[in-house]
């Protein structure tokens, strides 16, 4: 059994805690609910968005790292995460709009 929750039950805290804290969350896509990778695009007032996902950072603990275009282009993030779809139709993605997006996520998920 793994000591990991299932990504439903952390994408249901994190838009929670992100509502309640005054900002909006919404899942642009649904993954697999036990096991499904979790992808966030995250911005502030709609503005300087980013991609993030759980990976590994440079201390090799688990961490939320950038990944996908740079730029902050919300087209280009947007072809982005759907061709990522494609290839893995578990992935779950979810834009957090609220200043300090990373701190929310990292505390939800448990990275802080």
């Amino acid at each position: 059994m793994s000591e990991r929750l299932p990504t439903h039950v952390l994408v249901g805290a994190l838009l929670r805690r992100v509502n309640d804290a005054g900002g909006m969350a919404m899942v642009l896509a649904k993954g697999d609910a036990d096991a499904g990778a979790l992808l966030l695009i995250t911005g502030e007032k709609g503005q300087n968005y980013r991609a993030l996902e759980r990976g590994v950072g440079p201390d090799g603990a688990s961490a939320l790292v950038e990944t996908g275009p740079s730029g902050a282009d919300p087209t280009a993030l947007t072809d982005y995460w759907q061709r990522r779809r494609t290839r893995d139709p578990d992935l779950w993605v979810i834009e957090l709009d609220i200043a300090q997006a990373e701190r929310f996520a990292a505390e939800t998920i448990g990275f802080y």
